[in-house]
């Protein structure tokens, strides 16, 4: 059998090593080992370099197949060289074909030996172009791009980000405004955005050049600031992370900023019902966010009370705070947006 899909793959017409691609897919692991001993993977990558839309996708399959669940494959699949022969296949004008390459980039992202090599081919601005929309040279490139291709691209980007050496060349990218593009313009609660704005709090946290282009950028806190208030519970946990550590960079200048937005409702709403994580950065933020002065109008000074107030009732009860007093903080939040 194996020896058969060898022969197919090397020496068969284009019928052939499609069905031999097809047919990899359904042997079992020992049987795929043996077969990438012989060396199936560089038949695999030549099916890719063809203009044959169903050719490539039988061998992204079977590339895929035998990625998943060996650490060992990965590596030899990357070392093929098929990096470059993916970022080509992304030139193309097949939606299904773009999310199997992605999907591939994402899985073989995963191993930590592969991350520096296939950053080096050029993937990570090819990523943020998928995420923008403006890989290819024409208008409809963008409607190829599911939402599918995009999380993956985000996936993507993540893996690469752990790797401390390709934080640089990911920051210089331009990635960090495309992610606020997408989480502006996503729902709050979507997985899409859930993906976005985990990778921007990954980035920021090893950035400060990141962190200090977000804060800059128009919107990006108006953005993290409407995810705390309308995210899914991850969400929420990232935005208030990243605007945690944009006032700790600075709080003299970027304290105003936040409260201009009107955080304080969601903040306080988020350090009572948050994650566990969520609820403290959202307390430690609070703190950072009182105003300590003495001066300012009537209104400054009775807001500064029932935060006080709050902040005072959320300590008492610590991390138990049952339904009454749930309903009690709702009730000061309601208080403090009419203030």
């Amino acid at each position: 059998m194996e020896e058969m899909l060898m022969d197919n793959l090397l020496n068969g017409e284009r019928e052939t090593q499609i069905q031999a691609a097809n047919e990899l897919g359904k042997l079992s692991r020992r049987q795929k080992h043996k077969l990438v001993e012989r060396g199936i993977i560089a038949p695999l990558i030549s099916m890719l370099c063809s203009q044959d839309y169903e050719a490539i996708e039988a061998a992204l399959l079977s590339l895929l197949s035998l990625a998943c669940g060996s650490e060992r494959n990965k590596i030899r699949i990357v070392k093929s060289g098929i990096v470059p022969v993916l970022l080509e296949v992304l030139h193309c004008q097949s939606t299904t074909l773009i999310e199997l390459t992605v999907a591939a980039m994402l899985i073989h992202s995963s191993c930590l030996e592969n991350k520096l090599e296939i950053a080096s081919s050029g993937a990570i601005q090819r990523l943020v172009e998928i995420l923008n929309g403006d890989f290819a040279n024409d208008d409809n490139s963008y409607d190829r791009i599911s939402v599918q291709a995009k999380i993956d691209a985000i996936a993507t980007l993540h893996n690469l980000s752990t790797c401390h050496q390709l934080i640089p060349p990911i920051v210089s990218s331009g990635v960090t405004n495309c992610l606020l593009q997408l989480i502006h313009s996503s729902e709050k609660s979507s997985g899409l955005t859930e993906k976005a704005i985990a990778l921007v709090e990954n980035i920021v946290s090893s950035s400060e050049d990141a962190l200090q282009e977000i804060a800059a950028t128009c919107g990006a806190i108006r953005a993290l600031v409407e995810t705390i208030e309308e995210g899914s519970p991850q969400c929420k946990e990232h935005a208030v992370a990243i605007l945690l550590l944009i006032c700790k960079s600075c709080r003299d200048k970027y304290r105003s900023s936040i409260l201009k937005e009107g955080v304080m409702p969601g903040l306080l709403q988020l350090s009572v019902d948050g994650t566990w994580r969520a609820k403290n950065m959202a307390r430690d933020l609070l703190l950072l966010l009182r105003d300590c002065s003495s001066f300012g109008s009537r209104s400054k000074q009775l807001k500064n009370e029932l935060v006080e107030q709050i902040m005072q009732e959320i300590d008492a009860e610590g991390d138990t705070v049952a339904g009454t007093m749930l309903r009690l903080v709702e009730e000061m939040i309601a208080k403090l947006s009419t203030l």
